[in-house]
């Protein structure tokens, strides 16, 4: 008896012929997304699962690591996904390793999506922090994700440092502005040796396959999910917009041109002189 695939899953087939291996594990999805900003622990936990994601960032400083016999946010993870402890909140490379550190110590993982922010109005990442915190983690022992402005400069040297991937913003942290540099972001695609994952700025289905049209790896988004009206349908949303996006990219786009071309032959028209 023959199955047909549905939309919860993409067929076997298609996830071996376009792995994606993130910090040297296979994947099928390349949607990642966040934990923060839901109204309630059920209804995170039923976006999460709608969504098809098999990698989860979750903020250091929001687990409770104290007493397990309270309420955590780790109690509504859907089982089988992937923990990737983050450093959010964290202003210094001091903090930011401290809290990579707590992770490991506590037993989430020693993966860890690296942020350091630089200010408090924009969130925007203090990239010279960030290096510096990476050569310590990676030193570690840590797989360390970094997320950064969309500067290849700065991307390179993460990569160089060790990075496992670079996580360049598409815009700022929950702006929903979708990507306002593809420019940037196509030239870090084009010369990356390690995933590219579009991190921030994503505010509806669009944006990620706009991302993922580019040739990201992946997209990682947390408010663009948790903050619309309906967190649930835009992870189904978001869920098909990142497999069409790569669909398309790897398909392969027509050339943009200035003028129409006939999508019916010409010869045999009535009227048209040789």
């Amino acid at each position: 008896m023959t199955t047909t695939p549905t939309l919860e899953s993409p067929p076997a087939a298609d996830a071996a012929a376009d792995p994606f291996v993130f910090g040297g594990k296979p994947f099928t999805s390349r949607l990642i997304v966040g934990t923060g900003k839901y109204a309630t622990f059920p209804l995170m936990k039923e976006a999460l699962e709608v969504s098809g994601a098999e990698i989860v960032t979750v903020a250091v400083r929001r687990v409770n690591l104290t007493d397990r016999g309270k309420e955590s946010l780790l109690d509504f993870i859907p089982k089988g996904m992937t923990l990737l402890p983050n450093t959010a909140g964290c202003y210094t490379a001091e903090d930011a390793v401290r809290a990579a550190r707590l992770g490991r110590e506590v037993g989430l993982s020693d993966w860890v999506k690296l942020e350091v922010l630089g200010d408090e109005q924009t969130l925007w990442p203090d990239n010279e922090a960030l290096l510096a915190a990476t050569i310590t983690l990676v030193r570690e022992g840590f797989v360390v994700f970094p997320y950064t402005s969309d500067d290849p400069i700065v991307c390179r040297k993460l990569e160089d440092a060790g990075a496992a991937a670079v996580m360049p913003l598409g815009a700022p942290i929950g702006s929903g502005l979708g990507i306002q540099n593809p420019n940037n972001l196509a030239i870090i695609l084009e010369r990356a040796k390690v995933p590219v994952i579009i991190d921030a700025g994503v505010g509806t289905a669009s944006d990620a396959c706009v991302a993922m049209e580019l040739g990201a790896a992946g997209v990682l988004m947390n408010t663009g999910i948790a903050g619309a009206k309906e967190p649930v349908r835009m992870a189904r949303a978001m869920r098909d917009a990142v497999r069409a996006g790569r669909e398309a990219f790897l398909a392969g786009r027509i050339p943009r041109k200035r003028y129409a071309t006939a999508s019916s032959p010409v010869e045999g028209v009535i009227g048209k002189s040789r």
